[in-house]
């Protein structure tokens, strides 16, 4: 799935040390991509371990693919992660694999910094209908290579018309925040102790597309042939240091928000809507990641551009019209950020004369020469 060779892993001298010099290191657009890897599937996440090693991971979405999840080697090659068992899953062939012990549509991959790799699987290919019993949050032991623990969810927690997108876990290793894109937006909140999952903010208007927003690529609205927009609902997530705070926004939509995760956990369900926080506006955006420093990477998908928020302030760390759509984000122990390039617009569902394989990229951040 990788280009052999043709883009390895870059090394670690090359570091983005000026994105940790504060306000002013963001003042202007000093900032470039760098390519990192190339992959003849659509990959959507990213994440790098506490030492260094990189996974993605590649959804069902318009085509089947022998690799859903991998580690991403020195030499750019691919590796089918944990093992090839995990990624045997052929949509052909549903009946005869167990949909709880088989990626079947993974949507992001995180590390969690403690040594344990965290996969989503919506369980949903082409983002169509879910598989029974294939929603799930995966635990992998990085030491071992070998899944830890697996957290199913059930009709209750992931329904038909969930997309379960993107997770951050807490501080102390007790909970998982998980976004739900689909038809009906919501917020996960899993405790990892005791495997219980509660669906908060089902539905609330800080979970849903905003109605009037129309996600436009180049200034052209994006549409599928039938005339759909874009409609994904709470999409990035970002968990403040602490863990107290829980930020996140829809694709189709304007909006960060905010909660204080101790509400989000323990309030009642009919309450959580008013302890929601405008945060601000980021224009419509697809993956976040928040910084030791407090700074809010946002991946700008109308424009080819990434964007940083310092409190109030969000202004554009840099442009390039080669990443056509910026997606999730990782951070390398070095300070590095990555960020996968999905190229949705060029997608067979909104471009049909594209077919259903698609080229796509890893990049990372790299000060200007």
């Amino acid at each position: 799935m990788a280009r052999n060779n043709r883009f390895a892993l870059c090394a670690a001298a090359a570091l983005v040390s000026s994105l940790t010099l504060g306000q002013a290191a963001i003042a202007a657009p000093t900032y470039k991509l760098e390519k990192v890897a190339e992959f003849d599937h659509q990959v959507t996440g990213v994440t790098a371990s506490e030492s260094g090693r990189m996974f993605v991971n590649f959804p069902r979405w318009t085509e089947d693919t022998e690799t859903s999840v991998a580690e991403l080697l020195p030499n750019g090659d691919l590796k089918p992660f944990p093992d090839a068992s995990w990624n045997a899953w052929r949509n052909a062939r549903q009946d005869s694999m167990t949909p709880g012990a088989h990626w079947v549509c993974v949507q992001s991959v995180v590390a969690d910094k403690r040594g344990s790799l965290w996969v989503i699987d919506a369980g949903a290919p082409a983002q169509a209908q879910v598989v029974p019993g294939a929603p799930k949050l995966v635990q992998i032991d990085l030491a071992s290579n070998r899944v830890a623990k697996v957290y199913p969810f059930g009709p209750d927690i992931a329904p038909q018309g969930s997309y379960l997108n993107d997770v951050r876990l807490s501080p102390d290793g007790k909970f998982a925040y998980i976004t739900d894109s689909g038809t009906s937006g919501a917020i996960v909140v899993l405790d990892l102790e005791t495997g219980k999952a509660r669906r908060a903010l089902d539905g609330a208007p800080s979970t849903q597309f905003e109605k009037g927003v129309m996600v436009k690529v180049d200034g052209k609205p994006l549409r599928r042939p039938d005339g759909r927009g874009v409609q994904f609902s709470a999409d990035g997530i970002a968990l403040s240091a602490d863990g107290g705070t829980l930020y996140w926004q829809a694709v189709k939509g304007n909006t960060l928000y905010s909660i204080d995760t101790a509400a989000l956990r323990s309030a009642n369900l009919a309450e959580l809507s008013g302890k929601v926080h405008t945060v601000g506006e980021n224009g419509p955006a697809d993956g976040l990641l928040l910084d030791a420093e407090g700074r809010l990477y946002i991946s700008s998908v109308e424009d080819h551009s990434i964007k940083v928020r310092q409190g109030s302030e969000v202004k554009v760390l840099l442009q390039d019209k080669d990443m056509r759509w910026p997606d999730t984000f990782t951070q390398g122990p070095d300070g590095t950020v990555y960020v996968t390039d999905s190229r949705i617009p060029d997608m067979s569902f909104y471009n049909p004369k594209q077919g259903p394989a698609l080229e796509t990229t890893l990049y990372k951040i790299t000060a200007k020469d």
